[in-house]
């Protein structure tokens, strides 16, 4: 259980393969490699895919992303590349050791 606790749950939800988009997602994935080292997971959420799920985290922007787990609910929109930007966004930041 106490592995649970320590995964990182992101959403990042985006509108086709677009330059921001694929952005957005190289961006995440390198920073959670150098901060967070495998305890987390990204959900990638195409909404010309499922449209339908935008209203569920209200999403009126793309690309977005969202930190469901460890709680606050947290959203950065953009293409993440303000690495310091996204590390306090997220609450990574104390997270490096």
């Amino acid at each position: 259980m106490s592995d649970q606790e320590n995964i990182w749950e992101l959403r990042l939800y985006v509108a086709g393969k677009t330059v921001k988009s694929v952005t957005a997602l190289n961006n995440l994935k390198k920073y959670c490699e150098e901060h967070l080292q495998g305890n987390y997971v990204i959900e990638v959420i195409d909404l010309l895919v499922q449209p339908q799920l935008a209203a569920g985290d209200q999403i009126l922007a793309v690309p977005t992303l969202v930190k469901k787990v460890p709680e606050p609910i947290r959203k950065i929109i953009g293409d993440l590349s303000n690495e310091e930007k996204v590390l306090v966004g997220l609450d990574i930041r104390s997270a490096k050791r």
